[in-house]
């Protein structure tokens, strides 16, 4: 675990960072600097480029770590290299080609309560055209175990860029149809940025001949596709149909109960980063042993951290509120719900790496595609009943069935599971400390609160983890921090 653990908090360091700053976006901001509907419709452009980006990707984001390490020549290894470039051009020019042809079907369905949306429509498409090939190029540096400067540009870049623009906005440099469009072009030039690097580290000779196995390839990618579009519909649906259903700003009011919670995902990000290649490796190199100790450590060292976090996320979070517009206040029912989805995503540790780079991908599509369906008519009966409430809800039952679809999956075919010894002392340790730090109130300012009690529940938790020897990997990093301080 040791180049695990080393990348690993590198990147949750440049994420958290990103995080950090997407905070102060999404928290003050937006909400001081816009107005509340122009925030809803930046975050439903963005979340409609995210339901779409998957399907001009094709996949081959994931087919390209899949693949690369079992071709062995530098010319097969050039040849899938410029299929996974190719590819996102052929379906973004149909999916492009469609968008044109029904472009004015789509402005009539936005016409109405929410028609501020209808000058903005083709940028969903150019932010998910980048998105896609943002995206091919991250995955490029990661089959070289290259995933800093990525993950730098994923996680801090563009949050970085949209902070300066808000301040643009609020000075009254630019327009709001200028931000707007300032949004989408720093997507493209982050795209670039990521080519630019990915080809320094490999730059393959361009060639009209395809790679052996091309047939598994390519319906590896399509699988893939639908596969990757299951997970990024379920995160991003419930926006999209908040939308339909209730006025615009209730988007921007539900995404930023949604990234408060998905503040606990980084640790999962971060590790992701180095762990898919390697799962692919040792998928291709069918060592057991290596993978089922990899699948467990990761779980427990992930639940250990992302623990933390949802424990100062929970106890802080009317604290939180109280820093915010009041118009944008909301119960901690829709933070409780995704934020358990967010801790149960990194629970199951490497799952989504096995499941996807294992030949069983096909179970979890056809698994995700009816949870995607059950999502969808939960949405349908939900949000219209009890409004924002009711999406976190259909959010919470679809994402829990998933998940717990998939670890079903892994341990069917491959006989093993997340959970060590450890595992459930880690979580009964979380909802002792949720329950009784959320009680515990002080009659400060909120930001006082909000450090008071991150400093006692961490150092308790920490010192609770630590004395117990509840991972090594950790022990390990906190012996390492103690001896640099």
């Amino acid at each position: 675990m040791g180049i695990i653990i080393n990348q690993s908090f590198k990147n949750m360091v440049t994420t958290y960072i990103g995080f950090g700053i997407g905070a102060v976006n999404t928290l003050f901001l937006f909400t001081y600097f816009l107005e509340k509907e122009y925030y809803g419709l930046v975050s439903f452009l963005l979340s409609a480029a995210n339901l779409i980006w998957p399907f001009l990707v094709f996949g081959v984001h994931s087919t390209l770590i899949k693949f690369f390490s079992s071709y062995k020549t530098r010319g097969d290894q050039d040849r899938l290299l410029n299929l996974v470039l190719i590819l996102p051009a052929i379906a973004g020019l149909i999916i492009g080609s469609i968008g044109l042809i029904f472009y004015d079907y789509l402005l009539e369905y936005f016409n109405g309560e929410n028609d501020l949306v209808q000058p903005y429509i083709w940028l969903i498409f150019l932010i998910a055209l980048a998105t896609s090939y943002f995206e091919v190029f991250f995955s490029w540096s990661k089959i070289y175990y290259k995933s800093t400067f990525g993950n730098l540009m994923k996680e801090v870049f563009h949050r970085f860029c949209i902070s300066v623009l808000l301040f643009a906005v609020y000075f009254k440099w630019i327009s709001i149809e200028l931000f707007i469009y300032g949004i989408s072009a720093v997507f493209v030039i982050r795209t670039i940025l990521m080519a630019m690097y990915a080809f320094s580290l490999h730059r393959p000779k361009f060639s009209f001949k395809f790679p052996e196995n091309l047939s598994p390839v390519l319906k590896y990618s399509a699988l893939i596709l639908l596969a990757a579009s299951v997970a990024t519909v379920l995160l991003d649906l419930d926006k999209v149909m908040i939308e339909y259903y209730l006025p615009i700003e209730n988007v921007a009011i539900y995404g930023i109960a949604v990234y408060i919670a998905t503040v606990i995902s980084v640790p999962q990000k971060a590790m992701h980063q180095i762990t898919h290649p390697l799962t692919a490796e040792m998928l291709n190199k069918k060592d057991k042993v290596g993978l089922k100790d990899l699948y467990e450590k990761s779980s427990l060292n992930l639940l250990i951290v992302s623990g933390l976090i949802f424990i100062w996320i929970i106890t802080n979070i009317n604290s939180l509120y109280q820093l915010i517009p009041e118009e944008y206040d909301i119960g901690i029912l829709v933070v409780l719900l995704i934020s358990l989805v967010k801790l149960y995503d990194n629970i199951l540790g490497n799952n989504n790496s096995i499941v996807f780079n294992s030949d069983y991908y096909r179970i979890v599509l056809a698994v995700g595609v009816i949870l995607v369906l059950v999502a969808f008519i939960l949405n349908i009966l939900l949000i219209p009943e009890f409004g924002i409430e009711g999406a976190a809800i259909a959010s919470f039952i679809a994402f829990v069935l998933y998940n717990t679809s998939k670890m079903f999956i892994v341990y069917n075919k491959f006989k093993i599971h997340p959970f060590t010894s450890k595992t459930g002392l880690a979580l009964l340790l979380t909802v002792l400390f949720s329950v009784s730090f959320y009680f515990l109130n002080f009659s400060f300012h909120p930001i006082l609160t909000i450090g008071l009690k991150a400093v006692l529940a961490g150092g308790f938790y920490l010192g609770i983890i630590y004395f117990f020897r509840f991972s090594e990997d950790i022990n390990q990093l906190i012996d390492r921090f103690i001896k640099r301080s």
